[in-house]
């Protein structure tokens, strides 16, 4: 059932010594999003009190703490919605994404950044050309370039989840070097087949799953070459039945990605330097005053989106 969705007016955050206001710009929609205000919880993350959504997001800096060094008034900056302890094991291994005391946009209990001005960690933002970013998730594993001879990666769908028809063919413009559209009920052996021909007869060496279905996750399993690896981003159901004793007997690893970790600055670099063009995947542009549309239209796939943006500053939305 879709749970209440209201707007209301809140006051201008006051920021720590280490933190930066941020007037917003505009906020992506995740699917972690629909599925918070459609279902009210996404494993044991519960909403039990009313919560601001949004995560991903950019926006200007308006005021700096008076320990903040790194960035200035006027700096357009994309926010990493985690905020890690920095002072624990997993941080300073690097792997602060799993950090028990994180603090994540739109995650109860913490809100999220879908508003007018947010108060952010000076440290997890990150100064940006393009206005409007969104960052992947894939750094579990060294993914391997598909054109390189003799090694072959796979990916079974695309974040934002479900890329069908003619979305494929954007992946295509993306730089995806083959696109292949799979029924529900396509049987696993045939389709990796499919996979194997269009690979010149190889199976993948890494195969991410970005859908979190067991069906599809049972695929990835199949459709991987003895030792290599399936990488889990999309997050499902909460317990799958998946056929572990074939996996292990073919040694094909399983990973699994959770939020982000030192992702930004490459990706970022990657924008900046025109290697990636993520304009394409913005198929629709909402005003904040519209959000209550914009989520309906995430929700139901009304027209064919792949990345809806809310513009908190609607000036920006041209």
């Amino acid at each position: 059932m879709l749970n209440l969705f209201f707007q209301e007016q809140k006051p201008i955050p006051e920021i720590q010594d280490d933190e930066v206001l941020i007037k917003m710009a505009c906020v992506g929609i995740c699917g972690s999003d629909v599925h918070y205000l459609v279902h009210g919880r996404i494993a044991d993350y519960v909403v039990d009190s009313p919560m601001i959504i949004g995560h991903e997001a950019s926006g200007t800096v308006v005021k700096t703490g008076k320990d903040v060094s790194n960035l200035k008034e006027g700096d357009r900056v994309a926010i990493e919605p985690g905020v890690s302890c920095r002072k624990c094991r997993i941080c300073k291994e690097g792997r602060y994404n799993l950090c028990a005391g994180m603090r994540f946009c739109a995650t109860p209990p913490y809100d999220g950044n879908l508003c007018r001005y947010y108060a952010h960690a000076a440290d997890f933002c990150y100064k940006c050309l393009d206005l409007g970013i969104f960052p992947d998730e894939l750094k579990r594993v060294k993914v391997i370039p598909v054109h390189k001879k003799g090694d072959k990666s796979n990916i079974d769908n695309y974040r934002p989840i479900y890329l069908l028809d003619f979305k494929l063919e954007v992946a295509k413009e993306l730089g995806a070097d083959h696109t292949l559209l799979v029924a529900p009920n396509d049987d696993e052996k045939v389709v990796t087949k499919k996979i194997q021909e269009i690979l010149e007869g190889n199976l993948p060496d890494i195969t991410v799953d970005c859908s979190g279905f067991e069906s599809t996750i049972k695929l990835g399993l199949q459709a991987t070459r003895n030792g290599g690896t399936l990488v889990l981003v999309g997050m499902g159901a909460q317990e799958v039945k998946l056929p572990l004793l074939a996996a292990m007997c073919r040694e094909v690893d399983i990973k699994g990605v959770f939020r982000y970790a030192n992702d930004y600055p490459v990706v970022l670099s990657m924008i900046s330097s025109g290697k990636l063009n993520l304009k394409k995947l913005i198929t629709h542009k909402f005003n904040l005053e519209e959000t209550l549309e914009a989520f309906n239209t995430a929700r139901t796939g009304k027209g064919n989106p792949i990345k809806v943006m809310i513009y908190c500053d609607k000036n920006l939305n041209r």
